[in-house]
């Protein structure tokens, strides 16, 4: 089997500045799976480049393997803290390890937790209608079960 440690190597290689590895997986058939982000975007080109450097890296006489670069996706969760700092400003969907889903803005990024802004409509006592209440969640990387963004066409 193809060692994904020499994968992590081969594909840091060719990061630019602001890219970033979000996951590599390796299967039992050796199909390896790259997925890379960028601040900026990434265009389909530096894909393509480093699936290149990739490939001609590994000796396929010895191992035969598939390979496939991309970014991850919008419908794909977060798996590094880049990408809660790619999506800060943004809506953001997160389930935390105890089972309970939040959605709101990403306001603010640190090393160790985020910061997610909620609003809901509330009944508030001494109110007929329902008021908007704002709420602000510090969550920690570690407590997160999975996270990703929210997709709106409004």
């Amino acid at each position: 089997m193809i060692d994904k440690a020499q994968i992590v190597s081969l594909v840091n290689e060719q990061l630019e500045d602001k890219m970033f590895l979000v996951d590599i997986t390796v299967n039992e058939r050796n199909v390896i799976d790259v997925f890379i982000d960028s601040f900026d975007g990434l265009p389909i080109s530096k894909c393509v480049a480093i699936s290149r450097h990739v490939e001609h890296s590994l000796d396929r006489e010895e191992e035969d393997f598939e390979l496939h670069v991309s970014s991850p996706g919008l419908s794909h969760g977060f798996k590094v803290k880049q990408q809660y700092i790619k999506y800060t400003g943004r809506q953001v969907e997160v389930t935390t390890e105890d089972d309970k889903k939040l959605e709101g803005t990403l306001i603010e990024t640190g090393d160790i937790d985020f910061v997610l802004e909620t609003s809901s409509r509330e009944k508030v006592e001494g109110h007929k209608k329902k008021q908007l209440i704002v709420r602000k969640h510090k969550l920690k990387y570690d407590e997160i079960k999975s996270a990703k963004a929210v997709i709106s066409f409004k």
